[in-house]
């Protein structure tokens, strides 16, 4: 986790970058080399699912400075740890390196459409696409390693993000599986990392030029999938943390020579962008609109550093090549367990027990003409687990699959234990018992760190809120509220 702390980071950088860097930049070598001298950059990027930018600046704790490429980013001033604040917990920020923030703003997802996040982990940039997207669509993210993936779902979870299916593939699987099938498709590469310089003792360390030609090649061959999950007419996303010619322009060359249906687009101009590097290809492969693509300098804007491609595939979109999911109905016990648990703990119309609305109504025979939305046919059960699908998910089937959505809880023998996913992505009206701690009260810490809370009121399941926004669950009985925030995200 980042910790906000900024030091120089008083270490040799290798010298064989250096002498790279040296010939690439000329005269730019020297601003570029001052910055390893000056702090890392830390940024976060506001959860727009839960509140306004403008609404988080005016209950921030540390001072935020505008990112002038993402409306909902900051760079923190200071040496603030802001990963250390309960305000994190309750996901109304995500922690992301400045320039990162770019690549969403860039291929630009919307509400309703089919977005692939290839290599997602640990979720930074799926997060962005959920909030880009208001949780409205299908947004897919991979995550190749099994840890890794879990790690990016603990990240959507405190994000509150109710539309995303995370999956555990390789790039070949999934376009085996999903075909043409993609809106929009993000490939954020794994890459020699010299962008993490500043930040990472491992990056440097095992940095070489060797490893940018392996993870050029690696690139190539994830891209090779990528073209094949894209609709004609669909955009695909192409972003590294590095420098390396190898892995940026020359991937993108010979993307362009080999995929004939794809064209390079201009990326809109924002401030801090530079241009790609036609020159920098080598002899006989120079495509002059390589300058279409976009830098993020160290020296030249705030962050560590990237560069990003928007390629869209020629063509306008085809019939459907897969239907949406039809799940199995739930059996009538489930679904009265789920009604039951939100008849006694939420806010909504009991009469149809749509009382999740807005975020999910539910409905059977006896609440056919209520007006609500219903979406029982994307309910889902899965061992013991109870999901809502995001709507047009396709039947994954074939694939490892973490999540295959919104997990809303636990189905056990007489009831229904609601998941953290669900608390996180609730407000805190929609709790019929809220316990509402100010960011100042020593029970949010108590809360944090797995601690039972004294406190008068009704008995029952309570939603813990630090201000307006869940934090998680507990359970009043006798003044005392047990604590049921996960034992794997306690502070220790």
């Amino acid at each position: 986790m980042e910790t906000g702390e900024n030091r120089p980071i008083g270490l040799p950088i290798p010298a064989k970058f250096l002498e790279r860097m040296h010939d690439l930049l000329g005269d730019e070598f020297t601003p570029f080399l001052a910055r390893y001298d000056q702090p890392a950059s830390v940024g976060l990027r506001v959860n727009t699912l839960k509140l306004s930018p403008e609404a988080f600046q005016a209950l921030s704790p540390f001072p935020l400075s505008p990112i002038p490429w993402s409306p909902a980013g900051f760079q923190v001033i200071g040496a603030a740890q802001p990963g250390k604040h309960p305000y994190h917990a309750a996901g109304l920020y995500y922690l992301q390196e400045p320039s990162a923030m770019a690549v969403a703003e860039l291929l630009d997802p919307q509400p309703g459409e089919r977005v692939l996040d290839l290599s997602a982990a640990p979720g930074g940039k799926t997060t962005h696409l959920s909030g880009l997207m208001q949780n409205d669509g299908l947004l897919v993210a991979n995550e190749i390693h099994p840890r890794r993936a879990w790690e990016l779902f603990e990240n959507t979870e405190r994000w509150g993000a109710r539309n995303v299916a995370i999956t555990s593939a390789t790039p070949r699987q999934l376009a085996d599986h999903f075909g043409e099938f993609f809106d929009k498709v993000l490939v954020d590469a794994p890459c020699s990392g010299e962008g993490m310089f500043r930040k990472s003792e491992a990056a440097r360390r095992e940095w070489s030029p060797e490893l940018t030609q392996s993870c050029a090649m690696r690139q190539s061959a994830i891209l090779d999938q990528a073209a094949r999950l894209v609709r004609p007419g669909g955009r695909l996303a192409y972003s590294t943390c590095t420098f390396a010619p190898e892995e940026n322009e020359s991937v993108i060359a010979g993307f362009l020579e080999k995929y004939l249906e794809f064209e390079l687009l201009e990326a809109p101009y924002r401030p801090g962008f530079s241009p790609g590097r036609p020159g920098w290809v080598e002899m006989g492969r120079s495509l002059p609109e390589l300058r279409n693509t976009v830098h993020l300098w160290p020296h030249l804007a705030t962050g560590e550093g990237h560069f990003i491609a928007l390629l869209r595939k020629k063509g306008t979109p085809e019939q459907e090549n897969l239907p949406a999911r039809r799940p199995a109905p739930i059996s009538r016990s489930i679904f009265r367990l789920l009604q039951d648990f939100c008849r006694a703990n939420l806010t909504g119309d009991e009469s149809c027990g749509s009382n999740l609305h807005p975020l999910v109504a539910l409905d059977d025979q006896s609440c056919a003409r209520s007006t609500n939305v219903a979406i029982s046919a994307h309910l889902f059960v899965s061992g013991s687990y109870l999901y809502v699908l995001p709507p047009g998910l396709p039947d994954l089937t074939g694939l490892k699959v973490i999540h295959p959505g919104w997990w809303l809880g636990t189905v056990k023998k007489e009831r229904f234990e609601p998941s953290h996913a669900l608390a996180l992505a609730l407000r805190a009206s929609q709790a019929r018992r809220a316990l509402r701690l100010e960011p100042e009260n020593p029970q949010v810490l108590a809360y944090l760190r797995g601690g039972t809370l004294e406190n008068q009121g009704e008995e029952g399941r309570v939603l813990v809120t630090i201000g307006d926004f869940p934090l998680g669950w507990g359970k009043r009985v006798q003044g005392r509220v047990k604590n049921y925030y996960p034992h794997g995200l306690r502070w220790y």
